[in-house]
């Protein structure tokens, strides 16, 4: 198995993308440590995490708040002796769909400021405990809209940009200390509208569209991408899984 007696801590981990990538971690033998705001979220997938078979334990945190942050990361590491893998998945709601004349400062700026900050917490909270060992993985994700030109999306796609950036350079920064930072960029996962934030957030798009939100992601899918589908959500855990190999 790739994970055999590796640690995995999951920010978001209640949620479609990182309920996805824990049961695949789970599965390929790492220990995971499921941490995010809705307890309930989190123990349905540790709940399913041990059926399986596999190892988990879930903490309630917020991962905007640096001090809960740290004091998680420290417990998991003294418990399971450090901390291999770490994935950000956690999902803020913002604004989408409205068009810059009519955007305000707070709703640009709020997605901008609330991922990067996270993303910041969480790495600066595991990266210490990798560092120590020489050793680990930091995961991020963007997602397409940090390349993409369009209206609707002006935060989003900053932000985007920005964890993009921010893992590139804290890539350089930790290398030498033999800690990884890779950034996955995954595409609109249909099947996640059912219980992520990702449905909120398209519901802007589709409204002034005049569609729904399902039909508004099939015609991007069948126009905007080189398969005519999005990933799913299976594939992107596996991707993720894959990515971990040096």
């Amino acid at each position: 198995m790739l994970l055999e007696n590796k640690n995995a801590v999951i920010y978001g981990g209640g949620g479609a993308i990182g309920g996805a990538v824990a049961r695949a971690f789970a599965r390929e033998g790492a220990k995971v440590f499921l941490a995010g705001r809705t307890l309930a979220k989190l123990d349905h997938v540790r709940r399913e995490i041990s059926a399986a078979g596999g190892m988990a334990e879930t903490a309630e945190i917020d991962a905007l708040d640096e001090q809960a942050v740290d004091r998680h990361a420290d417990a998991v590491a003294a418990k399971a002796g450090g901390i291999d893998v770490a994935l950000n998945a956690v999902g803020i709601v913002h604004v989408q769909g409205t068009p810059f004349g009519e955007l305000s400062f707070e709703d640009y700026a709020h997605p901008i400021t609330a991922y990067t900050r996270t993303n910041f917490l969480t790495a600066k909270a595991v990266a210490r405990h990798m560092a120590k060992r020489g050793s680990g993985v930091i995961l991020t994700l963007s997602t397409p809209g940090s390349r993409l030109s369009g209206q609707g999306f002006l935060g989003y796609g900053v932000t985007c940009g920005a964890i993009e950036t921010f893992s590139r350079i804290l890539a350089g920064e930790l290398g030498p200390n033999g800690v990884r930072v890779i950034c996955l960029r995954p595409d609109a996962i249909r099947e996640a509208l059912a219980t992520s934030h990702a449905r909120e957030v398209f519901r802007g798009f589709a409204e002034r569209a005049g569609t729904t939100v399902e039909a508004m992601l099939a015609e991007r899918a069948r126009t905007g991408t080189l398969l005519k589908r999005f990933p799913t959500l299976a594939e992107v855990a596996n991707l993720t899984c894959g990515s971990l190999v040096d």
